[in-house]
């Protein structure tokens, strides 16, 4: 039996790391609990302090088939690189030059908003298609494939 995924990212700021990855995936914020028209109401209505009120932030694909995201506030910092990391699929039936110019264009999109990048692996075929490593605004390893 197949189960539901999420992936939770442990972070210094969950709100501006899942506005990075709404980006980044097309994602958008979780809609607020019914009855509340904003976070910030439902959160005041519930009594969470305002200092605590970025603990959290979830995402969700729109159009329902993908993972939830979810990001968590935590006292310490990245440590090493991640074991288990996303690959954003940034050039899907590409080859070539034409994939690698179509990471580039979306490694500059992803740096215009807060990532860095880390390393670009040239296409090495048959198995090597290219790829480009990149880093979120707290520091965590992804891949534009």
């Amino acid at each position: 039996m197949a189960r539901d995924v999420q992936f939770t990212f442990d972070c210094a700021d969950p709100a501006g790391l899942a506005a990075f990855w709404a980006e980044a995936l097309g994602y958008q914020l979780q809609a607020p609990p019914a009855g509340f028209e904003s976070w910030e109401q439902a959160l005041e209505a519930m009594g969470v302090p305002p200092e605590r009120r970025n603990d959290a932030s979830a995402l969700v694909d729109p159009e329902g088939s993908g993972p939830r995201l979810f990001f968590q506030r935590v006292p310490e910092g990245k440590q090493a690189k991640n074991r288990v990391h996303p690959d954003v699929r940034a050039a899907p039936g590409l080859t070539g030059d034409e994939r690698m110019a179509a990471l580039e264009a979306e490694a500059e999109r992803l740096v215009s908003h807060g990532a860095t990048r880390l390393q670009r692996h040239e296409p090495a075929p048959p198995l090597g298609a290219g790829h480009i490593v990149m880093a979120d605004p707290e520091g965590n390893e992804f891949c534009l494939d």
